[in-house]
């Protein structure tokens, strides 16, 4: 070996010196020492590591490696040992002997890399059956622990349903399969235990004071006389001498208060319904307040307050008739002012329109109502009235008959009111004495001269007689 070479020749004297305690050491630990010599020799210096990562910004490559080291070491299971080789020095052809001689028996480690172990699939729990939770968030532990003291006190599911309280409204049906699951279904019975059993003292204490009297309870109660006046002492004395048929929860008052419940309700051993009366109708509240009502009406009246009463009657009457006989009057008054008095018709007009502006008069048998146009004159021109863009041209048409009845037919699109009445398109209407006509927010006045029309209808009478 030439001095040149200092690598090869410290391992041998390390070699050495290791091989005196092999006789001391176990075999394995010899070869771990002898292989971790050789790799780290004399002429290669010690370097201090920090194992804490430098921050900065790595490369692609790097992600990749480091993400397969992260997930390799959160994998649990025995290490596998493999050795690294120091850079800058090469093992010799001996060095390799020596590892793989030791490699047999266990490879020292230098740089430990964990091997994915098997991994085991967490089986998840099947859920409960969703019915399960659905009942029992309807149904409350205090509601459990209701229905069972109560169905212990009276084993009647009815009387329960009857007379017990629960926080929400139950049918029978629901209180039933209530009842049932609670006594045959395991699950639902070991929850509902479950939940009773975290049940503070007092709020155990308060529903068991509001459990159902039983038949045995409510016996014992009726044999106390109903006209005796029973005090706290005499109900300490039944719960002291029958502990076995009242309820724990009982005390003297509470059977103080539901003996006299009994004793209000005819309940008690002395005790019997009273018969209903022979007669027709049943004397109630009601019937006797309405006898009180017609005695109290049927009394002497007041002479001096009726003679007031009649002498009051008489003046109204009085001003009434007064005031019909000055209505005329101010009719006549109202109609100069606002110029609605009746026109003063000629011979030759049958009846007039007169709107707010402009007055139409009738002199022929049919005229035509409408907007006129320079294509197309019109008997009635609404324009002249006031805005008529919303009317037709051709609007209606007014016809007096031979019996003297005059009929208004809308020919147009829009309706035409009679008096508040609408007449639709196609439609006719009877025209009466001052009839109120609206066209599309045009107002009109409908006036018959009724002489004239009198007249008429005298002829077409004298007509039909021949």
């Amino acid at each position: 070996m030439q001095a040149g070479d200092p690598v090869v020749g410290a391992p041998m004297a390390v070699a050495g010196a290791q091989s005196r305690s092999e006789d001391e050491e176990p075999l394995g630990v010899k070869d771990v020492k002898r292989t971790a010599t050789q790799a780290f020799g004399s002429g290669v210096p010690k370097r201090r590591s920090s194992s804490r990562s430098i921050k900065r910004k790595k490369f692609d490559d790097e992600l990749v490696e480091s993400s397969l080291v992260k997930s390799s070491s959160r994998v649990k299971g025995p290490p596998v040992i493999e050795p690294v080789r120091c850079s800058g020095s090469e093992p010799s052809s001996s060095e390799k002997k020596k590892v793989t001689k030791s490699g047999t028996a266990l490879t020292p480690p230098l740089t430990m890399v964990m091997n994915p172990a098997p991994i085991t699939k967490r089986v998840k729990k099947s859920k409960q059956p969703l019915h399960i939770t659905k009942d029992l968030g309807r149904w409350k532990p205090t509601d459990d622990l209701l229905l069972i003291n109560a169905v212990l006190q009276t084993t009647d599911l009815t009387s329960v349903h009857l007379g017990v309280k629960f926080s929400c409204r139950f049918t029978l049906r629901e209180i039933k399969e209530r009842w049932y699951s609670l006594l045959y279904d395991p699950v639902i019975s070991k929850l509902a235990w479950q939940a009773m059993r975290q049940l503070h003292p007092e709020a155990i204490a308060a529903i068991q004071s509001k459990a159902l009297f039983s038949q045995a309870e409510e016996a014992l109660l009726a044999k106390i006389g109903s006209t005796s006046q029973p005090k706290l002492d005499v109900f300490q004395e039944l719960l002291s001498k029958h502990p076995c048929v009242f309820h724990p929860s009982r005390s003297p008052k509470s059977l103080l208060v539901h003996w006299q419940l009994l004793k209000q309700y005819y309940l008690l051993d002395d005790q019997s319904v009273q018969p209903l009366p022979k007669g027709d109708q049943v004397l109630n509240f009601s019937d006797a307040e309405q006898m009180v009502d017609d005695v109290k009406l049927n009394e002497s009246r007041d002479e001096v307050l009726e003679h007031e009463l009649m002498i009051s009657d008489r003046h109204q009457k009085r001003e009434i008739r007064q005031l019909e006989q000055e209505l005329p009057r101010w009719q006549v008054l109202v109609d100069s002012i606002t110029g609605m008095s009746m026109p003063d018709f000629d011979n030759q007009t049958l009846a007039a329109l007169r709107g707010r502006m402009v007055r139409y008069l009738m002199r022929s048998r049919e005229i035509t109502l409408g907007r006129a146009t320079k294509d197309k004159p019109i008997d009635v021109d609404l324009s002249l009235e006031g805005p008529a863009w919303k009317i037709s041209r051709k609007q209606g048409i007014i016809k007096l008959k031979n019996n003297g009845d005059f009929f208004i037919a809308n020919e147009g699109r829009r309706p035409i009111y009679i008096d508040g009445r609408p007449v639709l398109s196609g439609n006719k209407w009877k025209l009466n004495n001052n009839s109120v006509v609206e066209i599309a927010g045009l107002r009109f006045v409908f006036l018959i001269n009724l002489e004239l029309i009198s007249l008429i209808k005298a002829e077409a009478a004298k007509m039909t007689q021949q």
